[in-house]
């Protein structure tokens, strides 16, 4: 691996205030970010993002690598699901497999930023239309997950069970995915010089607010942390192994999609990613059985340092290295 591609991530402004979160809690400090203003924030990035993803889709040809891409992705979030669930049904119960399996499946849009943003750091190119795959996985693991837990649920009492249409129309509509789709479109439809009068807003500030949101992140990680590792073993080395599995296989077959290393990383990080957002959002309306301080720490306390750390390096050697 490149030593200076894992020093620059590690050295990264918005990755160290990551760190100052965490250090932050250990050391009982009253630092904190208001959730109001937090959650503006995450809105403002996957705004920025979506919108940026949308100008760049607009310059771009139709081509069957698109297509592709987004049947790929689509593939990717049932797939994981689907096959993480069989091994966590080892240690978890049924919703608790389901609930994990589909935030494994779903993907982190914090993550994907974050991963953009090294990109730019190693001025590394990418395609608008990842911004479209990402928009496009959220939802499927979701109702795979439920559909799972439905299916190998036993003796399940009539009025536990939540509508399907009620849990799909959650996760078209959940927040982020609505915010990212949205934002993607709007930036499609605007012109150059429409887009360059808000250029300060989506482009020149968005570094800046990436730090103050990753300390936030690293914050609620910290205070997530102790209280996981009480949970055994058997979640950590999951939420450890299983990103650099799907990672490592997606940075090697990506290569049949596309050349672009940009596109090939990102892709990693998609399948690496969990999603600590919006799948616990839809798992409290409809798996309220399932422990939310099982897989909330999972996604945030441990995969998601872990791929912003040392995983975007070695996916990105693997990438180069096949």
């Amino acid at each position: 691996m490149d030593l200076h591609l894992l020093f620059d991530n590690l050295t990264n402004p918005a990755l160290l205030f990551f760190f100052l979160g965490i250090i932050a809690v250990q050391l009982k400090s009253d630092l904190c970010i208001p959730e109001n203003s937090s959650k503006f924030i995450s809105l403002y990035l996957l705004l920025s993002i979506g919108f940026k993803g949308g100008q760049e889709l607009a310059h771009s040809d139709f081509s069957m690598e698109i297509l592709w891409s987004l049947l790929f992705g689509f593939a990717l979030a049932i797939v994981v699901p689907l096959y993480t669930y069989f091994i966590l049904r080892r240690k978890f119960s049924i919703e608790n497999a389901g609930a994990i399996a589909a935030a494994y499946g779903s993907v982190s849009a914090v993550t994907f930023v974050t991963a953009i943003s090294y990109l730019e750091l190693e001025q590394i190119t990418f395609s608008g239309h990842m911004i479209a795959v990402m928009a496009l996985m959220e939802a499927p693991s979701i109702m795979v997950g439920l559909m799972l837990m439905t299916f190998f649920k036993k003796n399940t009492k009539k009025e536990e069970k939540v509508p399907m249409k009620k849990v799909i129309h959650h996760a078209l509509t959940n927040g982020s995915v609505l915010i990212i789709i949205g934002s993607l479109f709007i930036g499609f439809m605007a012109s150059d010089a429409q887009a360059q009068g808000i250029k300060p807003f989506t482009t020149d500030i968005f570094k800046g607010f990436l730090a103050v949101f990753l300390l936030d992140m690293g914050i609620t990680s910290g205070k997530k942390l102790s209280d996981f590792i009480k949970k055994g073993w058997f979640a950590l080395i999951f939420a450890i192994v299983i990103p650099v599995i799907n990672g490592s296989l997606v940075a090697a077959i990506s290569s049949v999609l596309t050349e672009s290393v940009g596109n090939r990383l990102l892709f990693t990080i998609l399948a690496a990613s969990a999603s600590y957002i919006a799948v616990p959002a839809a798992m409290k309306i409809a798996a309220p059985k399932a422990n939310p301080s099982l897989y909330i720490p999972m996604a945030l306390a441990i995969t998601f340092p872990f791929n912003i750390t040392l995983g975007m390096p070695l996916y990105l050697y693997i990438i180069h290295l096949l």
